[in-house]
């Protein structure tokens, strides 16, 4: 098969950048907005948005590679190692949560800093924390076997790529984080941040340098450009919007790397990169609106009742799967049933929750965003 580094013209790539003017432009205009959003908040709502943005992407970029965490676990991971909670608070979290919070706040703390082959290793440790089945951690494979992305059995495989040898790492490196910090804001040959951002990820992954965590590690690559166009930590929720189109984020993936013209991958790129601004700009107004539901009810709600709606806030923007049942408000709150219907019916007339259907049928939704 001839990839897309086999090519004489590699790393070349092609497209057709006037294509691209429209959402570059719409991009900065749509993450103004999220970052005037995110200054008008107060501190606790901008911590909460932070803390709960960076968690789901770490639980988001992680699912696209089949690797499934406690989101609890990794917030206090997050909390611990930006310094908001005491040392000892993330015990429960396991190396891999621990880990991906480590890459999560390096890149969210060191944004602005050129890349290097170090930065990159140290995210290779981060991902792949503690997991004998890998040979070469922290630092690039040195396998003399083919790297491969396979699916199906053996003997009957299917090879969706095939990188570049482990002899050709040094080099390809080399060359990809000249590129990297050569088209940054201020670098010798300046690129617009969804061209640049797609381009990283997009190039990082064909060369495909590390053993494992090269998804990971290429989506971080990719806020870590968008970041520096922005001036600040992009707080763009890139993973989620990808791990929502899986099958679509690969498809993209595979076509191109057969080729240097790559106009179709920069397209689907951007207009992924700009759902994920919208989403992160919802998610700014659900921090606001549960801090002000809470501010409102607070003096009249009783415990269970408040747990019942952190419990239903924790599912975040897309709400509770199904609505809350009476069933499920007694598995929460362990209340007997008659105090769950006395309850639920208390929230409803606090305009806290608004009810659908009937008898067994009945459901109940957050009231927010629409006062």
């Amino acid at each position: 098969m001839n990839w897309n580094w086999k090519q004489k013209t590699w790393p070349e790539f092609s497209y057709d950048a006037s294509a691209l003017i429209e959402l570059e432009n719409l991009f900065l205009i749509e993450s103004s907005k999220l970052i005037g959003a995110s200054a008008i908040i107060t501190e606790g709502e901008k911590e909460k948005f932070t803390i709960e943005l960076m968690s789901d992407e770490a639980l988001k970029s992680s699912k696209i590679e089949g690797k499934s965490l406690n989101r609890d676990s990794v917030a206090s991971s997050l909390l611990r190692q930006l310094g908001l909670a005491p040392q000892q608070s993330d015990h429960q979290a396991n190396d891999k949560e621990k880990g991906v919070a480590a890459l999560m706040v390096d890149n969210y703390q060191t944004f602005a800093q050129p890349l290097t082959h170090e930065m990159m290793f140290k995210w290779n440790q981060c991902v792949v924390a503690r997991s004998w089945l890998i040979k070469d951690v922290g630092k690039y494979r040195t396998s003399i076997n083919p790297m491969r992305i396979v699916s199906g059995y053996e003997g009957n495989e299917t090879v969706h790529f095939e990188a570049p040898p482990a002899e050709f790492l040094a080099k390809e490196m080399d060359a990809f984080v000249q590129w990297f910090n050569e088209s940054a804001p201020g670098g010798s040959n300046p690129l617009p941040p969804l061209t640049r951002s797609g381009i990283a990820h997009y190039y990082f992954v064909s060369i495909h340098p590390f053993e494992d965590g090269n998804g990971r590690i290429g989506r971080a690559l990719s806020e870590k450009a968008l970041a520096q166009t922005l001036g600040r930590p992009a707080l763009l929720a890139l993973s989620h919007t990808i791990e929502n189109t899986r099958k679509n984020y690969y498809d993209h993936l595979e076509l191109n790397q057969k080729r240097l013209a790559i106009d179709s991958w920069l397209l689907y790129f951007a207009k992924t990169a700009l759902d994920a601004v919208d989403h992160s700009q919802k998610l700014v107004m659900f921090i606001v609106e549960k801090s002000r539901l809470f501010d409102r009810v607070r003096d009249h709600i009783n415990a269970r009742q408040e747990k019942a709606l952190l419990r239903m806030f924790s599912e975040g923007i897309d709400g509770f799967k199904g609505g809350l049942s009476a069933d499920n408000y007694c598995k929460i709150t362990n209340a007997i049933s008659r105090t769950a219907s006395r309850d639920l019916q208390g929230l409803v007339d606090l305009g806290t929750l608004t009810k659908t259907g009937q008898l067994k049928g009945t459901r109940y939704w957050l009231n927010i965003g629409k006062e």
